[in-house]
């Protein structure tokens, strides 16, 4: 099974210049807590609803903060193509919950996470790795 078979591809990029409130409202309409940043093709970092409220609320960031001083740089990435077994392993290892899927020209086609493999896995591996993500 490939990554591309289990992943989100409904992607909500968010770019470097949007506002925290608007990257908060558009995880709220989704009802997503998690966003790619992209400065055009290139993936620069993510941001997570916890990264809003901890790295930026909490410290007294004004709403209208740009989102790239709150992001997560330089993020763990799976490549479409790949088996299950990549994004299974980098979960494990790094415990993570989310990863952007990107193609073979680095371009942003998909997220897979937790919820994906929990729904969509049958593999006696994504058990393995739900357990050693939440330690």
């Amino acid at each position: 099974m490939k990554i591309r078979d289990v992943m989100t591809k409904d992607v909500h990029l968010a770019r470097p210049a949007d506002t925290i409130q608007d990257v908060a409202s558009r995880m709220a309409k989704g009802g997503f807590g998690f966003v790619p940043v992209a400065d055009g093709d290139q993936l620069i970092g993510t941001i997570t609803d916890r990264d809003i409220v901890v790295r930026a609320l909490a410290t007294g960031a004004a709403s209208s903060a740009s989102v790239v001083e709150f992001i997560t740089r330089d993020p763990q990435t799976v490549l479409d193509t790949d088996d299950l077994k990549v994004v299974l392993d980098l979960m494990g290892t790094k415990q993570i919950r989310r990863a952007p899927v990107v193609d073979k020209h680095g371009r942003v086609v998909g997220v897979v996470s937790l919820g994906d493999l929990s729904t969509r896995v049958k593999e006696k591996y994504a058990g393995e790795t739900l357990e050693s993500i939440s330690r």
